[in-house]
């Protein structure tokens, strides 16, 4: 996996640390020779998964639907409210990186060296000052 992360780097945006994950199995499903599951995180997800996610959990919760189901296991109402506003700002958070300029040649920031001025004064000044 780590090749082909190395061979398609150029794919993989720099601002999203983490964005693949893999896991491998050592005993595989009778009849394979292996068994992986593969995770990548990419900002597709916001106009896919998530947004039916969103779409399912507003729709539910208008509706009050198994809502009394947690309230009686000692969830409070307010959790709702709080998750779908969580829900709210990751969709924005991934909207946020999907519409960043993309940047061919990505360089960290710099700390840039602080300059000084120096100012002079001319005699001319200095009368001036003095009027």
């Amino acid at each position: 996996m780590l090749n082909v992360q190395r061979r398609n780097s150029a794919y993989f945006v720099p601002w999203i640390p983490n964005n693949v994950q893999t896991a491998m199995c050592d005993i595989p499903p009778r009849g394979l020779r292996m068994c992986a599951t593969f995770v990548g995180n990419n900002t597709a997800i916001a106009s896919g998964p998530l947004q039916r996610i969103r779409n399912g959990f507003s729709e539910m919760y208008r509706r009050r639907a198994f809502v009394h189901w947690y309230t009686g296991e000692g969830m409070e109402e307010m959790e709702f409210a709080q998750a779908e506003s969580t829900l709210n700002d990751l969709r924005d958070e991934y909207q946020q990186y999907q519409e960043a300029p993309v940047s061919t040649n990505y360089a960290a920031p710099r700390n840039k060296p602080k300059t000084t001025t120096a100012t002079t004064t001319t005699p001319r000044d200095q009368q001036r000052k003095t009027i």
